[in-house]
């Protein structure tokens, strides 16, 4: 059975430089539902053909911001045909990333646990 194969070195440049592409064009939309984002990552397919962009929020909802992103996608992915200089630029996906909802509350979690421990203590 072949190994899977990594993703090469290009394609780690090529999803850089398309988050840091896609977070200037995101300020430039004028969408009332855009929360403050930020991108935590890019992930592109072996052919380039797609981009997974994961985002968190400070401020707004996850749900509007994630339809109004994705309703963007072909203007923002018409602006990076403008800015890439690859073959195929792909198209994106935008997703909500948790990863910082979940550390919070996994803090939460074990601050409860230590209070309770430090109090059944004493």
């Amino acid at each position: 059975m072949p190994a899977k194969k990594s993703p090469s070195n290009r394609s780690f440049k090529v999803a850089d430089q398309i988050q840091r592409d896609l977070t200037e064009l995101i300020r430039e939309l004028k969408d009332p539902r855009l929360g403050m984002i930020t991108l935590q990552a890019v992930e592109v397919t072996p052919d380039y053909a797609h981009a997974k962009v994961w985002f968190s929020l400070l401020t707004g909802n996850p749900q509007d911001t994630e339809a109004a992103l994705n309703q963007a996608a072909g203007f923002l992915r018409n602006g990076l045909f403008k800015r890439l200089h690859i073959h195929t630029v792909p198209t994106l996906h935008f997703h909500f990333d948790r990863t910082s909802e979940r550390a919070a509350d996994m803090s939460a979690l074990i601050a409860k646990a230590v209070a309770s421990r430090s109090k059944d203590e004493d």
